[in-house]
């Protein structure tokens, strides 16, 4: 694939730095590769995020008003480092504390929690919530062992105010744990992204098919099926997720008069186009069945380069997680005004 980049093993460090210019002023790059706002006041609870590059705008442009402190930055789909974990953990910190909130993959999970335990050796407490969204993942009663997939943008958006207002460490974790709970999301994929570095593709699917709940990185899902329509591939993901919340005792299912926001998430090359001819078809759905939205978001949010594909978020609300999701926000991923 053609990208207009410089050196291709330089990409991570020289996308951070336009993300940082993007910012006008309000963040700036912090030690090896790490991004911070400039206004954390004292007294806070800190709410870092953090992944691999890659895929942005996310994770590292949730850092922002009512959103995220910092994140660390890891380099092309690869979970950032303990050190750099580290520097931002510090430089977040302002004595009440720091929640990590990111993805439930492998690679994040082992170097995040090296990196706590550095930051508790210097004195700062860290909790972990990690985000689990992908139903097709794993089964709900293995929640734990999902991935975290675009669902992780409501869940920061609601998090990041919730971190304003935390008197506590455990309060913040509470809310963040909350969140995820709430929020289940399905994707399809239809062709690869690619690796900056190599210019080989993520993964491999034949032409004439769709990879049903696969990952954001080509990883398995539930099955590869023919392409289809929009009409007919939307209801048949919607259903995995309305399944997966009846499914679940915890939470219970999304039933009449149930408000909900929406995500429509484009993985990087399918259009607007798509996504709108997507979501008029998924508002249809979930009017037949009673279901309220209370707010809607579309686009390329949580991407994969060039990779074709979408996927829908759905977070069932209560007056808790609408208290969270109303104030304004503002960042280079999303912005609510």
């Amino acid at each position: 694939m053609k990208k207009l980049i410089n050196d291709p093993l330089k990409v991570a460090d020289e996308l951070l730095e336009g993300l940082v210019e993007a910012y006008d002023g309000e963040c700036e790059k912090v030690g090896t590769r790490s991004i911070v706002k400039k206004d954390i006041p004292a007294g806070k609870v800190a709410l870092l995020v953090g992944g691999g590059s890659g895929h942005e705008p996310i994770y590292h442009g949730l850092v922002g008003t009512n959103l995220a402190d910092g994140a660390a930055c890891g380099d092309i789909f690869a979970a950032p480092p303990p050190d750099i974990v580290l520097e931002a953990t510090k430089a977040v910190e302002r004595g009440k504390g720091v929640l990590y909130l990111y993805g439930n993959y492998a690679g994040d999970v082992m170097n995040f929690d090296i990196g706590a335990e550095l930051a508790e050796e210097e004195g700062i407490e860290v909790r972990t919530v990690l985000i689990w969204d992908d139903v097709c993942s794993a089964p709900h009663d293995q929640k734990d062992k999902r991935r975290g997939i675009a669902g992780l943008v409501p869940i920061v958006k609601m998090v990041g105010a919730a971190s304003q207002t935390a008197g506590s460490l455990d309060e913040l974790e509470a809310a963040a744990k909350k969140a995820v709970l709430h929020t289940r999301s399905v994707g399809v994929s239809m062709s690869p992204g690619s690796i900056p570095a190599t210019g080989k593709p993520t993964f491999e699917i034949d032409e004439g098919l769709i990879g049903l709940g696969m990952g954001i990185h080509g990883e398995p899902g539930v099955s590869e099926i023919p392409m289809t329509t929009a009409d007919e591939l939307t209801p048949r993901m919607l259903d995995l997720v309305f399944d997966d919340f009846a499914a679940d005792p915890e939470i219970g299912a999304l039933g009449e008069g149930d408000e909900v926001l929406l995500f429509v998430n484009s993985l990087g090359s399918t259009t607007m186009m798509e996504c709108l001819i997507c979501l008029r078809r998924v508002k249809r759905y979930l009017g037949e069945r009673g279901v309220v939205v209370h707010d809607t978001i579309v686009g390329p949010l949580v991407t994969c380069q060039e990779m074709a594909g979408l996927s829908f978020s759905i977070t069932k609300l209560d007056d808790e997680l609408k208290g969270y999701w109303e104030p304004p926000c503002e960042s280079v991923c999303y912005t609510k005004l």
